[in-house]
């Protein structure tokens, strides 16, 4: 008997300390994800002043962040900060080189749009499984144009999330708008985006007004396309932002001003990008940069958007 007692009181002891074991490391990742998920983290990147060591080194960055998500699945902050990172470098490292690849070389340039359609769905989908979380009927209400219901349950502090599941669904369907079964999913972005404005207009300090700048100026207007909405959001954007961050101006360039084959505000609107200094903003140093690396390249490639500029 004493045998038994003993072994099993060696067996109680070995799972204590594996528990133990357990609930430290658990704890230890949480700390991690704490810290990787702070703001201080996305400042890092956000402030640098050379886009490709960034570029570099998102990759590694995100697959992190994912295997910690894989292990804290509950994490809200994480799980943000993961579905965000994998939209933004689509747009800033794949699909902004795809964009800027020569027409000559079509099939890459296929290729790294597809890339980037891939990884805006991979960030939507990590961002969405978190709205499902909140409201489990939120993927039939939109599926049923329930828009008011999928959206009722969202709160303040929820906007961070809506806003970000709604860019990288956008972002996809805009990389490829021949896809017709996104584009009917289209207006389920924009009742994200409209609870968003309901919730706090001012987020992003001008951020929200540059994503209906591109959205109303990409669209055709059979999906809500409207030039002049477009316009509206642009003086919104830059009474908020117009001294700290360029995105209004380049947003408004590549849609409307290319739509409307307007090429001297197009030259104008991207030799104010020019000329903004990265380091008046430190926060919006590396979007700035790469927003004056692209308008360099359009402004190279000026012909290739405006018919009445084309040479015989």
């Amino acid at each position: 008997m004493r045998r038994i007692n003993g072994a099993a009181a060696g067996t109680a002891l070995a799972l204590v300390l594996f528990l133990g074991a357990c609930s430290l490391e658990k704890l230890a990742m949480k700390k991690v994800a704490g810290m990787l998920s702070g703001s201080s983290s996305a400042d890092v990147f956000s402030s640098d002043n050379d886009p490709d060591f960034v570029g570099d080194a998102l990759p590694f960055a995100i697959k992190l962040y994912e295997s910690l998500l894989a292990s804290l699945p509950e994490h809200a902050g994480l799980r943000l900060r993961t579905g965000s990172l994998y939209i933004m470098y689509a747009n800033a490292f794949v699909q902004t080189p795809a964009d800027m690849t020569p027409r000559r070389e079509a099939e890459t340039k296929d290729y790294l749009l597809g890339r980037a359609k891939n990884l805006y769905l991979r960030g939507r989908d990590i961002l969405f499984a978190a709205l499902e979380k909140k409201n489990p009927l939120i993927h039939r209400q939109l599926k049923e144009r329930k828009y008011k219901e999928a959206m009722a349950p969202f709160a303040k502090e929820d906007v961070p999330l809506l806003y970000w599941t709604a860019v990288g669904w956008v972002a996809a369907f805009a990389v490829n708008p021949f896809d017709m079964a996104l584009g009917q999913t289209v207006p389920q972005t924009t009742a994200m985006m409209d609870r968003v404005a309901a919730l706090e207009p001012g987020f992003g300090r001008g951020a929200l007004d540059a994503f209906y700048v591109s959205y109303y100026g990409s669209l055709p207007e059979y999906l809500g396309g409207d030039a002049a909405k477009a316009r509206e959001h642009f003086a919104k954007a830059q009474a908020v932002a117009g001294t700290s961050d360029t995105s209004s101006l380049m947003a408004l360039a590549t849609t409307v001003c290319v739509k409307e084959q307007n090429a001297a505000e197009f030259k104008r609107l991207l030799g104010r990008v020019l000329e903004f200094d990265p380091d008046s903003s430190p926060q919006n140093r590396l979007v700035n940069i790469l927003n004056q690396r692209k308008a360099r390249w359009l402004l190279e490639h000026i012909d290739d958007f405006f018919i009445e500029m084309e040479r015989p």
